[in-house]
């Protein structure tokens, strides 16, 4: 069996071959207008032969003396290309058009255009009586073939590309990937929400307990922090005056990679003037049935070992008594000695041990995996959630709320803070808990202080990642996107065919 070395030598010689006929093996330009989807649909609905241009990548080829047939196919679906030795003659090689005889030079994986009329074969496959063929890219490396698979997952993360090609579910996956977004956006542009983008790098980066990834600009000699949240932007936008504001893209956390986290991932965030915590509720109800609904076509799913169905009504999980009922402890009137021995008693262990909000934090988490939902999680202590303004019936906890669902918190919504006197004091005390080594505790932005202090409406702001995504699609972080971070790696193959340079 010929080695990937020797196949590319292969097609390299087909290259010079081809060119040495004057056919330019990528040219630019190409007259192709509609895809090939588009093309069968509408000679199935009229039957109409006519002339018509397609084009896509070698999927299949076959030849039988002088006929021969090719399988395209391009981002839409696929098509056979009939061709006839006495059917291709006359090729103009300045336009890259091959005869018949260059059909040797054509493999798997190459992208060609056909100008022909469309039919019905015998068989009754529709098809392209083919009468001009154009190479459009010639390929070096062939493609794995469907039957071999590519199963070494490292290998498949690294070439994506291959594997969209080679993986009809995966190239399936990130269509439904940009539906969902889409329908997040359709959703709160219905609901009269403004899509403004802000900046990634910030002086003083906060909304969530994260470490940040840290740069610096040369044109400014200042050192700057890739954004952890979309948060305290978006609050100074309602500050500004609007009413109801998000954006989505990526954010960054210096932290976790595992099957839930990634340090970049792709995140949603919103702030609703003039509403609260149970308006915002209702709002995301709604919007996380429509996003599923349009994303996958259905409210029911088989995640794991759950059996979710969101067409039911969520309940409402009151944090404090669910502590309570699985440990016997109140994480309102409990030490910090309290929340250990419950932590030992039930083998987990927290980074943070010094910490009671990691502490409380954690055993709820143990509780979390076992909970199929949906379930909305409300009443969180308020020294558990810093940037939330408090409940005016329980000023111990805060106005938040998440929804829970097979085992995963999905989304974190609240009523925001906006006495400027008391966000100061809980800047400070973050500020307390990073000076004394917890280096995902927020920063103090002085910025939104003062912002505060100008007046900011009573709002409720709201987040989630593509986390949402990747468990409803049933993948983990890594393959729920399309290009993650990986160690630079070149493989010996590469590193053979280009001895000449350093890749260190």
């Amino acid at each position: 069996m010929a080695t990937l070395k020797e196949l590319r030598e292969e097609r390299l010689r087909k290259i010079n071959e081809l060119n040495k006929l004057g056919i330019n093996p990528y040219p630019a330009r190409t007259a192709v207008k509609t895809s090939i989807d588009m093309l069968k649909q509408a000679f199935e609905e009229s039957s109409e032969e006519k002339q018509v241009v397609s084009a896509g990548r070698i999927i299949g080829i076959r030849q039988h003396g002088q006929i021969a047939f090719l399988t395209v196919k391009d981002g839409s679906g696929d098509i056979q290309l009939f061709l006839r030795a006495d059917g291709l003659e006359g090729a103009n090689r300045s336009e890259s058009q091959l005869n018949f005889a260059d059909l040797r030079l054509l493999d798997l994986g190459d992208f060609v255009e056909a100008s022909g009329r469309i039919m019905r074969s015998r068989s009754g496959e529709v098809t392209i009586d083919t009468s001009k063929l154009r190479l459009l890219s010639k390929a070096m490396r062939p493609m794995p073939t469907a039957w071999d698979g590519l199963k070494d997952k490292e290998v498949r993360l690294r070439r994506r590309y291959v594997d969209l090609n080679v993986n009809e579910d995966v190239r399936q996956r990130f269509i439904r990937r940009s539906r969902f977004w889409q329908s997040n956006r359709d959703f709160l542009n219905r609901h009269k929400f403004i899509e403004i983008n802000i900046p990634v790098l910030e002086h003083t980066t906060g909304g969530a307990d994260a470490k940040p990834f840290k740069t610096h600009m040369d044109v400014l000699d200042t050192d700057f922090y890739l954004r952890i949240s979309h948060e305290l932007p978006l609050k100074k936008l309602i500050g500004g005056g609007y009413d109801k504001v998000y954006d989505i893209g990526p954010r960054f956390r210096n932290e976790h990679y595992t099957e839930e986290h990634l340090p970049e991932h792709v995140a949603l965030e919103w702030y609703w003037a003039y509403a609260d915590w149970r308006r915002g509720m209702g709002l995301m109800t709604n919007m996380l049935l429509h996003v599923m609904q349009e994303t996958f076509g259905k409210l029911q799913f088989k995640i794991g070992d759950f059996d979710v169905d969101l067409s039911k009504e969520w309940e409402e999980w009151d944090y404090c008594d669910v502590i309570k009922r699985h440990y016997d402890i109140d994480p309102l009137n409990c030490s910090l000695e309290d929340v250990k021995k419950a932590l030992t008693e039930n083998n987990l262990v927290v980074e943070k041990v010094e910490n009671k909000a990691r502490g409380i934090d954690k055993l709820w988490k143990n509780i979390r995996k076992t909970v199929e939902g949906p379930v909305w999680l409300v009443n969180t202590p308020l020294f558990i959630s810093p940037l939330a303004k408090s409940n005016p019936n329980r000023p111990e906890t805060v106005e938040r709320f998440q929804p829970v669902i097979a085992g995963s918190e999905l989304g974190n919504g609240w009523s925001e803070l906006n006495d400027p006197q008391d966000q100061l004091n809980r800047f400070l005390e973050q500020q307390k808990l990073r000076d004394g080594g917890d280096n995902e505790a927020q920063m103090l932005d002085i910025d939104y202080v003062e912002m505060l202090e100008y007046g900011m409406p009573p709002t409720c702001g709201w987040g989630h990642s593509e986390r949402l995504f990747w468990l409803f699609e049933g993948v983990s972080a890594r393959e729920g996107v399309p290009f993650p971070q990986l160690r630079p790696e070149i493989d010996e193959v590469t590193r053979g065919i280009y001895s000449d340079i350093d890749f260190h």
